[in-house]
Formats: structure tokens, sequence, C-alpha cells
């Protein structure tokens, strides 16, 4: 018996060698695998629609009041789905890939400034046959939400700001902002080294990344660098733009703000504060320029808390 037992040890010690060796040796073959299970414990699942000249693929799931997650500049879908979490038991929640991200089409003749994006949005809306909605985003996403609200107010019942938006001027400036000011373009990876250090920029605690996950989002953002060179500089030229028409914004709005933020200081905070119609501020302690993976169930569970208080 201890003969058996031992070979069964043997055996198994093997095919977990086996294993493992494939998991970091061929991590291509575990990232669908791995996607698809966090997707589905988040009762979501990947859908693909054309909008005008892309095609662009989406997470959906839930039913009830609509809800769109959008992510910010070289992010993707993906990064909402342990957000998502929470939500879809009760809301209907989609969250794309925008045109040029993610696993959407990127085009070379196309524009990604948010004139563009905004009139994309709503095409993607359309076409989905969602006539209002609550706009979720961060960073790029957040700006977007804000923009789209404040064109279409008839379509937005409310918006929210999970993680800093893009373009709100902080009387303080973030480590970003002084390399931006210096000529770098720190979210943009040619390397391995040049990723860590995107990745040590966007996150106070980075989140826990399988690494079939981790690999591939490396490899996307060192492959598309000079893609991504392209809509950084793009939106550049719109660097300061939320702040010029935040003020406009009618509807309720949430802001959880990353305390520890190193993209978008925290004292932005307070030009929302004072310049929103109805705003719900919350400054994150600890929590980095991605709330929704850094802190998912504790931002997710406040968001809900907002939706509560909204009148149906």
């Amino acid at each position: 018996m201890k003969r058996i037992a031992l070979g069964l040890t043997i055996a198994l010690l093997s095919v977990l060698s086996v294993l493992t060796a494939a998991y970091y040796g061929l991590p291509d073959h575990f990232l669908r695998p791995l996607l698809q299970l966090n997707r589905s414990l988040s009762g979501l699942s990947e859908k693909t629609l054309a909008v005008g000249a892309h095609q662009v693929h989406y997470l959906e799931g839930g039913s009830g009041e609509t809800i769109v997650l959008l992510h910010g500049i070289f992010a993707e879908k993906d990064h909402w789905v342990d957000f998502a979490r929470t939500l879809t038991g009760r809301y209907h929640v989609i969250a794309p890939d925008l045109p040029g991200f993610g696993e959407s089409s990127r085009l070379p003749e196309q524009r990604y400034d948010y004139a563009a994006q905004t009139e994309r949005l709503k095409t993607l809306l359309d076409t989905l046959d969602v006539r209002r909605v609550h706009l979720a985003g961060n960073s790029m996403g957040g700006t977007l939400a804000a923009l789209f609200a404040i064109e279409h107010p008839e379509r937005v019942a409310s918006v929210a700001l999970i993680g800093a938006p893009h373009g709100i001027r902080s009387s303080v400036p973030s480590r970003m902002d002084g390399l931006v000011d210096a000529g770098k373009s720190p979210l943009i990876a040619h390397n391995a080294a040049e990723f860590e250090q995107m990745m040590d920029l966007v996150f106070s605690q980075r989140p826990f990344l399988p690494y079939p996950i981790l690999h591939a989002t490396q490899a996307n953002a060192v492959r598309n660098a000079d893609s991504n060179l392209r809509l950084w500089n793009a939106q550049l030229k719109d660097r300061y733009l939320l702040d010029s028409r935040i003020a406009e914004l009618q509807q309720p709005t949430l802001v959880l703000w990353g305390g520890s933020d190193q993209v978008f200081n925290a004292s932005g905070a307070q030009a929302l504060r004072t310049r929103l119609h109805n705003p719900h501020v919350e400054v994150l302690p600890g929590v980095g320029h991605l709330p929704m993976m850094e802190a998912p169930q504790a931002t997710a569970r406040m968001y809900a808390q907002f939706l509560e208080t909204l009148p149906r």
C-alpha cells in the first residue's frame, strides 16, 4: 500500500509539474478559459456588434435598468468584471471595449478623440436599442460618460466617475503631470521595464492578475506601443477638456477618486465638489487610479448604494 501511495503521489506531482510548466510556458492557452470563468462568475457573456466602421466587443449580463461601464485609455472591458459582480443581480450591465481599444477594431484612418468617441457611444446605444442609461466610467471613460451626458441629457439618468476622470485641473500636480510636462508618455510601454513603470503608476496596490492575463496585457501594450502613442497624442490635445465643461453636467453624479492616485492627483476632487450640480464625492484612502480593480467589491457597493438613492 505504501508503494501504491508513493506512486500516486509521484504521479500527481508530475501532473502538477507539467501543468505549472504549461501555465507559465504556454500562457496563451490559459487566457480565454480564465477570462470566460471570471465573466461567468459575474453573470456576463461576450458579444460583438458593428458600430459604424468598427467591430465592437462587449460584455453583457443581468436585467433591469441599464448600466454602461466605460474603461480608460489603453484599458478594456474585462477590467470591470469583478466590479460588475455586485451589479448584475439587479441591473442590466454592458461593458464595451470602446472602438480603438481592447478587442474592438482600431482603424488607422479613424479619429479616437472625445468628439468621435461620443458619437460612437451614441451609435452603440442606438444599435443596442438602449434609450436611457446609467453611465459609469474610469479616466477617459469617465470623461466620455460626462461629455455624453452633457450632450444627450435625456438619455442619461446618472453619471459615476469610478476613479478620477481625465481632464480636470488639480491644484496639486500629479506624478503623471510632471512626467507629461517633461515630454514623456508614461502610459506607453515599449518594453517590459516601461510596462512595470506604468503598472506602478496606475496602481497603489496591484490587484492579483493571473500570469496568463498579465502576460497578455504586457504583450499587447508593447506590441501596440506605436499605435498607442498616436491615441495618446490625440488625447493630449484635449488635456483639460472636461475642466472647461464639467459645470454643464446636470445629472446626479458619483465621484470615487483614489486618494493615492498618481495619474490625477486627488486634489482635483475638490473642483468636482464645488462645480458639479448634484455631486456625491468620496476620496478613497490608499486607492490608486483604477478603483474598480484595486477595490472592486467596496467601490461596487458604494455605486449600488448611490443608485438606490436616485428617484425612479
